[in-house]
């Protein structure tokens, strides 16, 4: 068996801004820590609605939980490693896994009665209407 040097992907230093190494790095540190891991996240806004996308790739709906309190939405639950099943022998395991909590304080002009999640191909995608009440409106000067 010959060893050969492993070259990890996106590992070019030279095209990469110093930022972008910096946060690679601590991003890097924090998602190998054992018993945890940081699913992405995507937030966008439509005129009507925040949208919030996470990555939940391989779990269950009763595996995640999703709670608002004092305005703060927040997504938690476990990922975990199911490795005695098939009696397979790993030389490498890439993937995360443990429990995660991810927190988002909402602005003011939501309606939090209708918040809506859905959970399809390990996408949730939390859905939170804007409320008209609370819209930002310009006011005249007389």
């Amino acid at each position: 068996m010959a060893i050969m040097r492993y070259s990890q992907p996106d590992s070019d230093v030279f095209g990469k801004r110093f930022s972008d190494i910096i946060d690679e790095f601590f991003n890097d540190a924090v998602a190998t820590r054992r018993n945890t891991f940081a699913p992405s996240i995507d937030i966008s806004e439509t005129e009507k609605q925040f949208v919030i996308d996470a990555e939940l790739p391989g779990m269950e709906k009763k595996d995640i939980d999703i709670n608002l309190e004092n305005g703060r939405l927040t997504i938690s639950g476990e990922r975990r490693f199911e490795s005695e099943d098939s009696g397979r022998q790993y030389h490498r395991v890439e993937s995360h896994y443990g429990s995660f909590t991810r927190s988002f304080q909402l602005p003011d002009n939501v309606n939090d009665d209708s918040i809506v999640a859905t959970y399809k191909d390990g996408i949730l995608s939390v859905t939170i209407d804007k409320s008209e009440e609370k819209m930002k409106k310009q006011i005249k000067i007389k």
